[in-house]
């Protein structure tokens, strides 16, 4: 007779320690009794003792003990659909690992219940492999994602199982998103009618040079954030590339295309799609041995991730918010980091990307997200490590003569599902950040701005380009004309055109300071 996998589950799953006194349930459980290579989940579940109250304790969710599934593969699937909601990546694994036969047996002892129901779907959809099993003859429809526990896209029926794929992705690509608090919130907040009342608000010539800047700001914060400080007609080609997101559809040539666009002098860069391996990290300084924080997708499956992403973004039609979606696309990439350079710029052009095809951006507005990005440039990066520190550990891999790293095991499916749900948590409050922030604030900036010209204009004979001088000065020494800028650039000026100047400048930017 077998063992029952089930049986003894040990005191550790992976890294994390199980709960003193708790048994592991539902993906802990399943990972633990197959020895699944896969990711943890960012939360696990366990079951306490009769005594227990549920509650949340160092990464592990504790259900009280009448919640205890049966000590089986079907048990602990339907408790992990029930309770955990879906992990592609973790039921692809096991459903390679127990094969068609148990997944038969576990639908056809209950063919028509939801659950089991679930499980059939996403066997066959993971796998591409039909189980030999009819066509399910009743039962009400049920939803593939519990959107109680995770965000779905749009819905459609399928007869076979009776079920609604509401898969946000396909089986190349399908990163998912679960609920919490912080994104509802963001949510209901209606962020997209936020934006369009603040631009409502700002007469159309004042926003079209808001616009302009804000264009220009969020390119030179991406260069930024890559530690980079390239030329301004690089800073603005890379503008005017952001300022046509949206209206090209994804495809690998576009990718490619943009790739040349921001790299612009790519003499000493392999361009295109890699076809060796990859990692973000350092190189130890006497070997130059790769000591990697992240290792890339490999080469030989960035065809079908790329195919993924590309089918990702053509679903845009109703079900995700476009900012989930366009955190999902973005995130997703830049771990999959299929090209030698300009990962993250292309990265955050996605965001652009996104919020633009799915209609999220007021008219000829594009929200200054990497600034908002590289003003939390440290939880940027935890985010970004929220998913790779997990990856990490399960990557087998050696060093090239090229210093470069060969991955050895089979790692496509790390980046095709994995937990989006902090990503969209971050890119959520940076959009939130610009709408309530950067937006009005630079549109306030220019009217103010536009006063302050008329008003100069009023008593001195100035072009624009030295009225913009004499602003910067002032600006620079808070609302005072230095003796420098007297002497040199503003040499014909009278002392009562310099006291009048301050006094404007005073009056609109409420930072005057006497002239002594």
């Amino acid at each position: 007779m077998n063992k029952n996998p089930f049986s003894d589950l040990g005191t550790i799953i992976q890294d994390r320690r199980i709960p003193e006194n708790c048994a592991p349930a539902g993906y802990g459980a399943l990972i633990a009794a197959y020895a699944l290579d896969v990711p943890l989940p960012r939360m696990l579940h366990a079951i306490g003792p009769s005594s227990y109250k549920a509650e949340e304790r160092d990464s592990w969710l504790i259900h009280i003990a009448r919640h205890a599934p049966d000590a089986s593969l079907k048990g602990h699937l339907t408790f992990a659909l029930k309770y955990e909601g879906v992990d592609l990546g973790v039921l692809k694994r096991l459903f390679l690992t127990v094969g068609p036969d148990a997944i038969t047996d576990v639908v056809n002892a209950s063919p028509t219940g939801i659950y089991a129901r679930r499980i059939w779907f996403l066997y066959e959809w993971l796998t591409s492999e039909t189980l030999d099993l009819p066509d399910a003859g009743g039962g009400p429809y049920t939803s593939v994602i519990d959107t109680a526990l995770q965000y779905g896209g749009a819905a459609q029926n399928i007869r076979r199982y009776r079920v609604r794929d509401n898969l946000p992705g396909t089986s190349n690509f399908c990163p998912l998103v679960f609920r919490t608090p912080e994104i509802d919130t963001l949510l209901e907040s209606n962020l997209q009618a936020g934006a369009l009342e603040a631009v409502a608000s700002v007469p159309k010539d004042i926003m079209a040079r808001a616009a302009a800047f804000l264009l220009l700001k969020d390119s030179k914060a991406s260069y930024a954030i890559e530690g980079e400080a390239p030329a301004q007609d690089r800073i603005q080609r890379w503008g005017r590339a952001i300022g046509e997101a949206g209206r090209h559809e994804l495809s690998a040539d576009e990718f490619l295309r943009l790739q040349k666009i921001v790299l612009g002098d790519h003499r000493f860069t392999k361009m295109g799609f890699r076809n060796e391996g990859g990692f973000v990290g350092e190189h130890d300084r006497e070997t130059l041995a790769p000591i990697p924080d992240h290792i890339s997708a490999r080469a030989e499956d960035l065809n079908s991730l790329i195919e993924g992403m590309i089918a990702f973004d053509r679903k845009k039609a109703g079900g995700l918010d476009p900012v989930i979606a366009a955190a999902i696309l973005a995130f997703g990439f830049v771990y999959i980091h299929p090209f030698e350079d300009g990962n993250g710029r292309i990265h955050r052009y996605l965001i652009h990307h996104a919020l633009a095809q799915r209609g999220f951006n007021p008219p000829g507005v594009v929200f200054p997200v990497s600034g908002a990005i590289l003003a939390r440039i440290d939880e940027y990066r935890q985010v970004l490590e929220s998913y790779s520190e997990r990856l990490l550990p399960l990557v087998q891999w050696k060093p090239t003569p090229k210093n470069n790293v060969e991955v050895l095991n089979d790692t496509c499916d790390f980046y095709r599902y994995f937990d989006a749900t902090p990503h969209a948590e971050f890119l959520l409050s940076c959009v939130a950040q610009t709408i309530a922030d950067d937006l009005p604030h630079e549109a306030a900036f220019l009217q103010r701005f536009e006063q302050f010209k008329a008003r100069i204009e009023a008593f001195l004979e100035m072009p624009d380009r030295k009225i913009d001088l004499l602003f910067r000065f002032l600006q620079q020494e808070q609302g005072r004309l230095s003796k420098r800028a007297i002497e040199n650039e503003f040499d014909g000026i009278t002392p009562d055109e310099i006291e009048a100047v301050e006094t404007v400048y005073g009056d609109i930017f409420s930072q005057r300071v006497s002239n002594k």
